[in-house]
């Protein structure tokens, strides 16, 4: 047992069946079910039906509730308005529901298993070569890694990518300078293992040379070019030096991501330079199928709606004149792979909005050549920018891009703080533990309760705050709720239909029901943030209920006390599968 009808389709549907055999002219309709302020739902859609057969919306909306059967779903109907339905649950129905949502054998919480999904591959986490990591990587990251385990969860078969920049011209003078100067991606003085650091400092100091001596230097510059025609040309020794930077990168790539606490899997890396030889390919069948035409030597995709600053028709350029290729032919060529090779029915793209135009084009001309059609479809999930306090881009005093790898550090150590002031029994290794899972839960938080889209302010004091809107909040309900469990001892977690539930505690439950229909909702819309959004609210219904329904305090009677216990540890249960699905831990003491 997987799926879990929720009180929310349960009454829909209901409601359609009584719309059906009340109106019978109205054919099929939907009663636009929502959550209200003024019952536990309410019914809107009888205005529309009203407005379509020329009848009085109250008496229609009398007609629909007379057609309701009775059953121990329904508590009360009120015709409210010019026709609204006004429906408050049975006590005895909401905690059926979730007891059959916690009954779930497979852990699942109720959430649906679609075996039956389609293939996604999705191009996340794209690093450069022989590049730190600034700020400007986290988001695509982020976001890249909580859609893999969000869709992953619903069902989709998920071929992760990450298109890492590995190729171009600046690794003919990088290989050039290597191959004059040996030792500089050495670390001497290193035992054993090479960390991520260490890797990046060589990196660095070895880009900086080689950059003085191109800029300087006239025929190292010729002779970093003849490189770059080598390296295109397949020449193995220069393909082993191009391979060195690859893995020294690696190892640093590998560094950040641990620390962010994702899984990069190599065999998901296949950067710009995993298509060279499908380029010439795809230059070929874009030709012949008119698709792309030749301009001033180059070959050219046009469109009728995207014009350059002179106003003139602004092409995808494919292939250069000079017979060297852009972005877009690796881009086409990852879209051929992924969909031919790779058998997949979405391409999602976890890319920066300011790549926006560069997608539309390569979607455009991918339909065109009929690699995208009905049955495959490519997406682009744009994100914002990161910004500083002052709502600027954020960078350092100096101007600089801040390194990821500083950042999460920081957040680290002021999360170090946080815990440490709340910690009682916790020891030295603990404390340590905990810091990370909340300074790096605190940074991924931050970017996926935002609206992708959106720009956002990096304000590190506001993300590891125990107030607001923060995972740090949402790891201490969860932490609090466990709490709970170790000091029932004997208590049995059990619910109880046939109590009457108080306020919060209806509250509460309500809103716990609502999991699996958010979880489809966000895989379905690719939107992150409506799930943190969804947790956040549950965690501060969860406060409400643990300030005013007392579970293990000698006055409460054994059966409430149980029944309190169990929507406690769904609670508990429900925000630690929400959080996994975003990619933060939440650990059980706090």
């Amino acid at each position: 047992m997987a799926s879990v009808n929720s009180l929310a389709s349960t009454l829909q549907q209901q409601l359609a069946d009584a719309l059906t055999a009340a109106l019978p002219d109205a054919g099929t309709a939907d009663p636009l079910l929502r959550r209200s302020d003024r019952a536990d739902f309410q019914a809107n859609g009888i205005l529309a039906l009203a407005k379509k057969l020329k009848g009085n919306p109250r008496e229609l909306a009398s007609q629909v509730t007379a057609a309701i059967p009775a059953g121990d779903l329904i508590k009360e109907i009120e015709v409210s308005g010019p026709g609204f339905l006004n429906i408050t649950l049975t006590d005895k129905a909401i905690t059926e529901t979730l007891a059959a949502r916690a009954a779930d054998d497979e852990g699942r919480l109720g959430v649906p298993y679609n075996s039956a999904a389609g293939t996604t591959v999705i191009d996340y986490a794209q690093p450069n070569v022989a590049k730190e990591m600034h700020v400007g990587h986290l988001r695509s990251a982020v976001i890249g890694d909580a859609m893999v385990q969000i869709l992953e969860f619903t069902g989709e078969s998920v071929v992760r990518r990450h298109h890492i920049g590995d190729w171009g011209t600046q690794f003919g003078m990088l290989i050039q300078y290597l191959t004059e100067h040996p030792a500089e991606l050495t670390h001497e003085g290193d035992g054993g293992e090479v960390d991520g650091e260490a890797a990046m400092s060589s990196l660095n100091r070895l880009y900086k040379a080689s950059r003085a001596l191109f800029d300087s230097d006239e025929e190292f510059k010729a002779r970093s070019r003849d490189r770059v025609v080598a390296l295109q040309a397949g020449d193995e020794e220069t393909l082993a030096m191009w391979q060195r930077f690859v893995d020294e990168s690696k190892i640093y790539f590998y560094s950040v991501f641990n620390k962010l606490d994702m899984e990069i899997r190599d065999a998901d890396i296949v950067g710009e330079s995993g298509y060279n030889d499908m380029l010439e390919e795809t230059c070929r069948i874009l030709e012949e199928s008119g698709v792309a035409v030749r301009s001033e030597g180059a070959l050219c995709v046009f469109f009728d709606d995207v014009k350059g600053p002179d106003g003139n028709p602004a092409p995808l350029i494919v292939k250069k004149s000079n017979g060297g290729y852009g972005y877009a032919a690796t881009d086409l060529s990852a879209v051929r792979d992924r969909v031919q090779n790779l058998k997949a029915n979405t391409l999602l793209y976890v890319v920066d909005a300011r790549q926006a135009l560069h997608f539309k084009m390569v979607f455009e001309t991918a339909r065109r050549a009929g690699w995208l059609n009905e049955d495959v479809k490519a997406v682009h999930l744009p994100f914002g920018t990161v910004l500083g306090k002052d709502g600027k881009p954020f960078k350092t005093r100096e101007g600089e891009t801040i390194r990821l790898a500083d950042l999460l550090d920081e957040a680290i150590d002021r999360a170090s703080t946080v815990v440490r002031e709340k910690a009682k029994d916790l020891t030295e290794d603990e404390i340590t533990e905990r810091a990370t899972q909340v300074g790096i839960g605190a940074v991924k938080y931050a970017d996926l309760s935002t609206s992708a889209a959106r720009d956002y302010k990096f304000d590190l004091d506001q993300m590891v705050s125990l107030t607001g809107d923060t995972s740090v909040y949402i790891q201490y309900a969860h932490a609090r709720s466990r709490s709970i469990k170790r000091k029932a001892g004997e208590l049995k977690s059990r619910p109880h239909p046939e109590l009457e539930l108080a306020p919060a505690e209806r509250a509460l439950a309500l809103h716990l029901d609502q999991f699996a229909e958010v979880v489809a909702e966000v895989a379905a819309a690719y939107e992150p943030h409506k799930l943190a959004s969804y947790l956040y609210q549950l965690s501060s219904l969860f406060t409400t209920f643990y300030d005013q329904c007392p579970v293990l305090k000698p006055e409460v009677p054994g059966d409430v006390a149980e029944n309190r216990l169990f929507l406690s540890d769904l609670t508990a249960r429900t925000l630690h599968q929400g959080m996994e699905l975003l990619g933060i831990r939440t650990p059980e003491r706090l």
